[in-house]
């Protein structure tokens, strides 16, 4: 039950994002950005920490979960440093995601031969 939890929670966060292109005149960058600043406001308010708790991967992995992520170093980075958590918490609580996007990407670079568009 739970990879179907997780299968059907991360479907219904991304035909959300499928129905803001299709339906409204929002950008994708403002859709991602607007997913990522949801993940951050319902992890503030605790609601976040349950989905995560029903859906797993299927929460933690769109945007909204990396928003989450952001919060969650940024209250760790409070607590444990003061006001300059602030800044080096979400830092450290991303920097695994991060990382990975960047050797990924360096290596899908390498891999492939890319062509420009006309």
């Amino acid at each position: 039950m739970d990879y179907l939890w997780a299968f059907l929670v991360g479907g219904a966060i991304c035909a959300i994002g499928q129905i803001l292109i299709d339906r409204t005149s929002l950008t994708p960058a403002r859709i991602l950005t607007g997913y990522v600043c949801a993940g951050v406001i319902l992890s503030a308010i605790g609601v976040y920490d349950y989905i995560v708790d029903f859906a797993g991967a299927g929460a933690t992995v769109p945007l909204t979960g990396f928003g989450h992520n952001l919060f969650k170093g940024v209250k760790t980075g409070i607590e444990e440093d003061g006001f300059f958590g602030l800044f080096t918490g979400p830092i450290g609580a991303a920097a695994g995601g991060l990382g990975a996007a960047i050797i990924f990407g360096l290596a899908a670079a390498l891999i492939s031969k890319p062509k420009m568009i006309n």
